[in-house]
Formats: structure tokens, C-alpha cells, sequence
């Protein structure tokens, strides 16, 4: 195995916790600590407990990882933000 190859795992996030980690069960039922990529950290993408995500992990540290993608569920559909609502702007004085 070389050095860059990082192990996916698919999991549903259990808990929120600071700083953009994540308490993650794999499929595995391993439960294992994670950090949002800077991929969806410039995206904007929110995470939910509940969720279905990937996570990459290294092979020296199987405790620790990183989420890389948010799997689209029907539940997660459900749930849309009208886009078409307008955002009050307040008025300067």
C-alpha cells in the first residue's frame, strides 16, 4: 500500500461536535472522529446527524478521518429551503 492511499468507508454521523467534527459509525459499527473537507467547507455543505456519508481514512490512523461527501437520502430532499423566498435586507439610516 502506498503512502498517499487513503481507505473510504461509507457511515451516518451520530453526533456534532466543535469545529466542524463529526462522531461517524461506519459500516462497519466502528465509531471514529471526523473533520470536514476543505472541499465542503468552501461549499458550504451542512452536515446533519443522521446523515449518509464517505469518509476517507488513513491507513496509520483508523481512528481519526475526514468527510469528503454527503449522500443525497429522500429525507434530505424533503427538506429544501424555498429558494424562491426573498431575504430581508435591513435598511440603513
Amino acid at each position: 500500500m502506498a503512502k498517499e492511499q487513503l481507505i473510504e468507508f461509507e457511515g451516518t454521523i451520530t453526533e456534532v461536535l466543535p469545529e466542524g467534527r463529526f462522531r461517524v459509525r461506519l459500516v462497519n459499527e466502528h465509531e471514529i472522529i471526523v473533520y470536514t473537507a476543505g472541499r465542503m467547507k468552501k461549499s458550504r455543505i451542512r452536515a446533519l446527524v443522521g446523515d449518509r456519508v464517505t469518509v476517507e481514512v488513513s491507513p496509520y490512523d483508523l481512528g481519526k478521518g475526514r468527510l469528503t461527501y454527503r449522500h443525497k437520502d429522500a429525507a434530505a430532499e424533503a427538506y429544501r429551503p424555498n429558494a424562491n423566498a426573498q431575504r430581508r435586507i435591513p435598511r440603513r439610516r
